[in-house]
């Protein structure tokens, strides 16, 4: 038996933490802590950032700000007080001059460290005042054989409360990094062959490791980052390629020809569809005729016209007799899209339904049975729809809106209630290209980039409370001249935490105040669905002048006459979200007014309002609220379980995603399966990483 403890003990990458040097039970217990368990975990353990002490500076050259490495002399050392507190203090002398090194914390410990004469290394921010110092500067003592922080590309590790307790701070953390390194028993084993690194100038896997712990320069941690990124991107993208080839190899129903119920619908639109839903619509039409089912994403901005697009594919497919399943994330939503539906199918005499799960048993009890004989061809619904007691004749198509806020099991749940039906998802959450790449790599990405003639772009303008009364006289203009309103608050009731209107207190507010002669309604989500229908029926009606409400309006409201929202508290409100409610107006012939009243600022929100004022272009937000927010929060992108990064930024590596991608296509096109010998490295550390996602591709 290996003794574990003894100095010729060679680690691996699967070593338990427990049996590296300088490591030990309680310092393995705070590590497991942050999912650190193996010595392989510990080498994937990253640094956050970098310090350049490469350059070494004269004490004489120093100057207020700098950070700088500064080698000399302990000209003395002493533990002094000032102001009723005690601080060590450490004189360092070069031939230019001399530095005052300071210490607040830790003195009993650093105050044995040093003896007068001794050759020393010191690390710090310059400060001035009685002289030069610097406050709690990192040192090396130049007698050791290899100075840890001297004359180097120092990296910073990220810790955490525990670790600093058992020592395990930035610095602790390195010597065990480099422990680890002295003692591994092989090299990092490479997944890439030689030819394939070669041609994309990806450093060999090990160096790379070596590099991003322990830089040689420069030149060396850029090799390994970009290797280390391409690494986390190439495996991502794979993935998404061999989840596009599960689809290609399935078989599905062909839907080739346009039947009547298209050509009615088409003919009944009172506005000609843009050049862009044109060009969408013959992608689809082409997916559709295909033996392989549709995978396609329709991305398109607030009020480009989504929805009639996949109202016209949802006709082809219902007059081939396939059913149609339209799967929105909330209620809200359901209720909005049926009723665009409903619209269209009842001018066609198409069946459609709604399933959600507020429904009573015995409401629901008709509807499953028409979806199993075949008599509903359309419907709308929740997660409802995937229950297991829904059952379809022939489910042709599944229309899903705002997929990202589905888990890729939702989508396959419902794919499994038909013989591989077509999909075709929508979200009017503009996408930048390369996180769509990541996010729906697996799909035909269709772009509507062309709002109809007819919209007229909304003038938008931040203002704070005191010029509340000059817009709501704007307002009463707008209700005379027989214009409706939004006026959209964060909550629906008062909260301690934010101090913030409520929506329902907002409505007395302005019903008995500055809007008592006009008519005004209010809905929020707690409402009751009968109660919520009938304030958005009178909206509709325009019998309701100016509705105040919460982000229910968000997605799928379309009154035409609607020209002013009011938005309180804006600087709540994530960009994308803002961009969203803005869509609600400016729908018919006369000019849109957006007002944002900013109660705070900061100088994140004060960036997202002026963005806000200066673009009506989705896209252009969305880039921004992806810089500003990262992909977890920008899409709710945590919940699907595939975005595993470490490194990887999905705002910045534009040119790694596209190569990774590119070489992810290119291997599952040559080897759809991934058994290819020379890929079997390949597809371990596939399988290694994406276990949980196995399901979904034809990897087992």
């Amino acid at each position: 038996m290996s003794d574990h403890n003894s100095p010729q003990y060679e680690t691996s990458l699967n070593t338990e933490i427990t049996y590296l040097k300088g490591v030990g039970p309680h310092r393995a217990e705070a590590l497991s802590e942050v999912g650190i368990k193996t010595v392989g975990d510990l080498l994937h353990h990253f640094p956050r950032r970098y310090l350049d002490r490469t350059t070494v500076k004269q004490i004489g050259e120093l100057r207020v700000s700098d950070e700088a490495v500064v080698v000399g002399k302990v000209k003395s050392h002493s533990v002094k007080s000032a102001r009723k507190r005690k601080f060590f203090n450490l004189v360092v002398m070069d031939a230019s001059g001399q530095i005052n090194c300071v210490w607040f914390r830790g003195i009993s410990w650093i105050s044995d460290k040093f003896e007068v004469g001794d050759s020393i290394a010191i690390f710090g921010k310059v400060e001035f005042y009685n002289g030069f110092k610097m406050v709690h500067p990192e040192f090396d003592l130049l007698e050791e054989e290899d100075p840890i922080n001297t004359g180097k590309i120092i990296p910073l590790y990220p810790s955490t409360a525990r670790l600093k307790s058992v020592g395990l701070d930035s610095r602790g953390i390195r010597k065990i990094v480099l422990t680890a390194f002295e003692n591994l028993h092989y090299n990092i084993q490479d997944f890439y062959p030689k030819a394939t690194r070669s041609e994309d100038g990806l450093v060999p896997l090990h160096e790379a490791m070596m590099n991003i712990h322990e830089p040689r320069d420069e030149r060396a941690l850029k090799n390994a980052i970009f290797r280390l990124k391409f690494d986390e991107h190439f495996f991502l993208q794979l993935l998404m390629a061999l989840r596009r080839q599960m689809v290609i190899e399935r078989k599905g129903q062909a839907y080739a020809q346009v039947g009547p119920y298209t050509k009615r619908i088409y003919d009944s639109l009172e506005y000609e569809l843009t050049g862009a839903q044109i060009r969408v619509l013959k992608e689809i039409r082409q997916d559709l005729a295909s033996a392989s089912p549709m995978n396609r994403l329709i991305q398109g901005d607030v009020g480009s016209g989504k929805t009639i697009v996949a109202m016209l594919a949802a006709s082809i497919v219902i007059g081939g007799e396939g059913q149609v399943a339209v799967m929105a994330p909330t209620e809200i939503l359901a209720e909005q899209h049926y009723r665009s539906f409903k619209a269209w199918c009842d001018k066609v005499k198409i069946v459609c339904t709604l399933l959600t799960g507020s429904k009573s048993k015995k409401d629901r009890a008709p509807i499953y049975s028409g979806l199993k004989e075949g008599s509903i061809q359309l419907v709308v619904g929740t997660h409802a729809l995937i229950q297991e007691n829904v059952e379809f004749k022939n489910l042709g198509m599944i229309i899903v809106d705002e997929q990202h806020r589905f888990g890729v099991d939702h989508r396959k749940r419902l794919i499994e209630k038909g013989l591989n039906p077509q999909v075709l998802a929508m979200t009017a959450t503009p996408i930048p290209r390369t996180l769509a790449f990541t996010i729906h790599g697996d799909m035909e990405i269709s772009i509507i980039d062309e709002l109809p003639k007819s919209r007229i772009p909304i003038i938008t303008k931040v203002v704070e409370p005191p010029r509340m009364e000059r817009v709501y006289a704007f307002i009463r203009k707008e209700m005379e001249a027989g214009r409706q309103c939004f006026v959209v608050y964060p909550l629906i009731e008062e909260s301690e935490k934010m101090d913030l209107k409520a929506a329902e207190t907002g409505f007395e507010q302005l019903r008995d105040g500055v809007f008592s002669d006009f008519k005004l309604g209010h809905i929020h989500g707690r409402m009751k669905k009968e109660e919520r229908d009938a304030q958005m029926e009178a909206m509709t009606r325009n019998e309701i002048q100016c509705l105040i409400s919460t982000t229910v309006i968000e997605v799928g409201i379309d009154i035409p006459n609607a020209t002013v929202i009011v938005i309180e508290n804006a600087e709540r409100f994530g960009l994308t979200q803002l961009h969203q409610l803005r869509g609600r107006i400016g729908r018919g012939k006369d000019q849109g007014y957006c007002v944002l009243v900013q109660h705070k600022h900061s100088p994140d929100s004060d960036h997202r309002l002026k963005v806000m004022e200066s673009t009506s272009n989705g896209f252009k937000i969305s880039d921004e609220d992806l810089k500003l927010r990262g992909p977890g929060e920008f899409f709710g992108t945590r919940q699907h379980g595939y975005i595993q990064s470490k490194l990887a930024n999905f705002v910045e590596d534009g040119p790694i995603i596209r190569l990774a991608r590119t070489r992810a296509l290119q291997l599952v096109s040559k080897d759809p399966h991934l058994q290819q010998s020379g890929h079997k490295a390949i597809r371990a550390q596939f399988i290694k990483h994406y276990q949980h996602m196995l399901e979904f591709t034809n990897i087992s």
